[in-house]
């Protein structure tokens, strides 16, 4: 991996949130506080919670690494630094995953829920070394609770995962973690 490669972290979130949205401003500040930290962020390229985290970065002079598909007709965001384009959603997710040091999802939808589900099991199976995966806002403690009542997701399982209630808290967890990841 380059210098580049090693500080990345992918933010995960809806597209059908605007300005207004209470996840679209916590992504915004997700962005800031990232790159003020030195990170470049990856996003999925285009609106609602990637369009807020890819503004808060490029507020701040960080770089935004967007991973666009060939497939949508939407224009990327405008706050994109750089662009990746994959020819369809698994090759998406790849990008997303393996550039990224660790993770932040806020409040989506089912492809949201995909890409948090993607990472959670790549590092159950050890695919990928555990890496953070932070859960941003007061929807995911009960979403996983559910998961945990009618499907097989043990303690342990969840153990693989940190909740934050905040922004500050989720890039506190996000970059702590991410030290023994960077070694």
């Amino acid at each position: 991996m380059s210098d580049s490669q090693e500080r990345i972290v992918t933010i995960f979130g809806g597209s059908r949130c605007d300005e207004t949205a209470p996840e679209y401003q916590q992504a915004r500040r997700v962005g800031e506080l990232l790159a003020e930290a030195g990170y470049m962020i990856c996003t999925g390229g285009y609106l609602g919670i990637m369009e807020a985290a890819s503004r808060g970065a490029r507020e701040r002079g960080g770089r935004v690494l967007g991973i666009v598909m060939n497939q949508f007709k939407a224009e990327p965001n405008r706050y994109l630094t750089d662009k990746v384009a994959s020819a369809h959603f698994y090759e998406r997710l790849q990008h997303l995953i393996t550039r990224s040091v660790g993770f932040i999802a806020l409040r989506g939808g089912m492809g949201t829920v995909t890409e948090v589900s993607l990472v959670w099991n790549k590092m159950q199976t050890r695919v990928i070394e555990p890496r953070p995966l932070v859960l941003l806002g007061d929807c995911w403690q009960s979403v996983v609770k559910c998961w945990q009542q009618h499907l097989v997701v043990s303690d342990k399982d969840v153990e693989l995962v940190d909740f934050a209630a905040t922004p500050e808290q989720a890039v506190e967890i996000v970059t702590r973690k991410a030290k023994a990841v960077l070694i």
